[in-house]
């Protein structure tokens, strides 16, 4: 998702978030724009595992990352949407093997 930190209903994307935490998915949002992305970084859970009246979600499926902290500063703008790209996915397969080891799913040996 691509958002400028703006939520009109924060209480049903945290229960969103949480019902979701229980399907092999993940969530990754994309802060744009100089606002405040304090709500985006609750949603994050990486601090504190993201909650909804008194349920925690399951696991932290969610990854927010500012895309001014990466385009449009010092940095070259190649090198700048490396960086971008890099910590946008950078929780995926831990998300994926979290979800796996809790239904106790074993990778499959490929066969070719």
């Amino acid at each position: 998702m691509i958002t400028d930190g703006v939520i009109s209903d924060m209480d049903a994307a945290k229960e969103a978030i949480v019902n979701a935490a229980k399907l092999p998915m993940s969530i990754i949002i994309v802060g744009v724009g100089d606002r405040d992305f304090q709500a985006m970084k609750e949603l994050d859970g990486d601090d504190v595992r993201l909650s909804h009246r008194g349920v925690k979600a399951e696991r932290d499926i969610v990854q927010f990352v500012e895309m001014r902290n990466h385009i449009g500063g010092a940095e070259n703008q190649v090198v700048g949407q490396l960086h971008l790209n890099r910590d946008l996915l950078e929780e995926i397969p831990r998300q994926l093997v979290e979800y796996m080891r809790r239904r106790n799913i074993q990778p499959s040996k490929y066969v070719d």
